[in-house]
């Protein structure tokens, strides 16, 4: 009967563990006067697969995520294009404490799921060295925002809108010194379970971020 007791109290805890959220983290307001000039950031633009362990501070995510697809302008549009301005894409970050969804209408990291989920999105085993990024972003495209009339290219769309997306991400790491590099490998319906993905997200790209190895 104990022995009984013990399974089914460490299924009920995991379960729930399982449900649970991060908390939401407001995040400090972008610094937009930093990095390199654009073109030498094209210059230096290059793929690393290896991390260095530092973690990356708020500020750093902050800005990174601005970067990436934050808003620039007073209407709401983004720092990235997106096909008829559907903003389809939306950041999911990973870190070692838990999943989240960049919120940018209020510059918030919403909690998603508790736990180490980084490795969704490695592309080599977790006890390799350097091989899990501090951060890892991951973009989806929700297809169902371009609407019935172009449905047959809202994948093209997508695609696109992802990769423009990824481009702000290396863009910005060339020009503030982080480590990056663009992947389509990862366990997608490992992530669609964990992130809660609609039928319509499709998990897209993704972009490991982390310090230089040293």
């Amino acid at each position: 009967m104990s022995r009984f007791f013990f399974i089914f109290m460490t299924f009920v805890i995991s379960t729930v563990a399982y449900g649970q959220k991060p908390k939401d983290v407001k995040l400090s307001e972008p610094d937009k006067t930093g990095g390199k000039p654009i073109m030498q950031a094209l210059a230096d633009r290059h793929s690393d697969r290896e991390f260095d362990s530092k973690e990356l501070s708020v500020q750093d995510i902050s800005d990174l995520l601005w970067a990436a697809n934050g808003i620039n302008r007073p209407d709401g549009r983004r720092t990235a294009p997106s096909a008829l301005n559907k903003q389809d894409v939306d950041i999911y970050v990973l870190t070692k404490d838990g999943a989240y969804l960049y919120d940018a209408s209020t510059h918030t990291l919403k909690g998603v799921a508790v736990g180490d989920h980084r490795g969704l999105i490695s592309g080599r085993p977790s006890n390799t060295p350097s091989a899990t990024p501090p951060v890892g972003l991951v973009l989806v495209s929700d297809l169902s925002k371009f609407g019935a009339n172009v449905a047959d290219r809202a994948f093209q769309m997508g695609a696109l809108d992802a990769g423009i997306v990824s481009q702000n991400i290396n863009l910005f790491c060339a020009g503030k010194g982080f480590s990056t590099v663009p992947r389509m490998s990862m366990d997608n319906d490992g992530l669609k379970k964990t992130l809660n993905l609609k039928e319509s997200q499709i998990p897209m790209l993704n972009n490991p971020v982390g310090y230089p190895k040293k």
